[in-house]
């Protein structure tokens, strides 16, 4: 046998199976890391574009636009996409009031997020009516909202607050949705909720496999007068786990820092919430 020729083919069994290895060991996350742009939504709506810049700055990979991007004009979501490619950060996906995604308004959504180059159009949140039948009718709509972007090449997705895991009747409406909803329609998990309504994210991850492809990384701390207000890794939420499902099981593409407040400015808070990203090795 040809040595070069063994030599290669052991370096590309080696190369095949190296990832796989490297995560065994507690290698850092390759997933980018975001930031959902509520977080500076004060800045946002002074400045978008130096807004922009800034979180560019600090090292943020990409970023998440919410419900206010619905009003641009195509051509501010043009020069905002032109921003992103300069920077060299990305949409990755956008935050939508309910009605965004509905018959009406979602071809509105589709062009934009065309122009932003975002991959997934994601219901913030619902308004359903009482009991599970409401939830069920919210996972109706999501089908429909994701045979439309489907056809677009975009992806629907959802996400949760404590509403959704508060349960009624003992099912939790999340588990409606995860049930009554295409594989394709993505689960956003915000672990902070998820946390505050008494649920474990992890085991939530793991009970639904490629699901999960995005996180809002918020934490959460049950001290009194703290709740949202602690920066990441503050709270309780066990991140090396959370990440470690959500890379091996959930089929996460990305994950976004989310705060909604602390002692600090909203872009300071930003860079301290991605500066602790780092500091615990992800």
């Amino acid at each position: 046998m040809d040595p070069a020729s063994f030599s290669r083919r052991s370096f590309l069994a080696f190369s095949a199976v190296l990832p796989c290895a490297w995560r065994a060991l507690g290698a850092p996350s390759k997933i980018p890391i975001g930031i959902e742009m509520y977080s500076v939504r004060d800045e946002l709506k002074k400045d978008p574009q130096a807004t922009v810049r800034a979180i560019a700055a600090m090292g943020y990979e990409g970023l998440e636009f919410y419900a206010p991007y619905f009003d641009w004009p195509p051509a501010q979501a043009k020069e905002m996409k032109k921003l992103l490619d300069d920077l060299g950060i990305r949409c990755f996906s956008t935050h939508n009031d309910e009605s965004f995604l509905r018959n009406e308004k979602i071809q509105s959504a589709i062009d934009l997020n065309h122009i932003l180059g975002s991959k997934y159009v994601v219901m913030a949140s619902s308004q359903p009516k009482p009991g599970l039948d409401g939830w069920k009718a919210v996972a109706d709509e999501l089908n429909s909202a994701a045979e439309k972007l489907e056809a677009a090449a975009l992806h629907a997705g959802y996400h949760n607050h404590q509403l959704e895991f508060t349960p009624i009747d003992n099912i939790r409406p999340i588990e409606i949705l995860a049930k009554n909803t295409k594989s394709s329609v993505m689960l956003q998990l915000d672990v902070g909720t998820c946390l505050e309504a008494g649920s474990d994210p992890v085991a939530w991850i793991r009970a639904n496999p490629g699901r999960i492809r995005s996180l809002h990384c918020k934490d959460w701390s049950s001290a009194k007068g703290k709740g949202y207000s602690v920066l990441f890794g503050e709270g309780i939420a066990d991140w090396k786990a959370i990440f470690s499902a959500a890379q091996s099981v959930g089929g996460a593409e990305y994950y976004l820092i989310e705060q909604e407040g602390s002692p600090f400015s909203q872009l300071e808070t930003a860079r301290r919430c991605l500066d602790a990203y780092h500091a615990h090795g992800f």
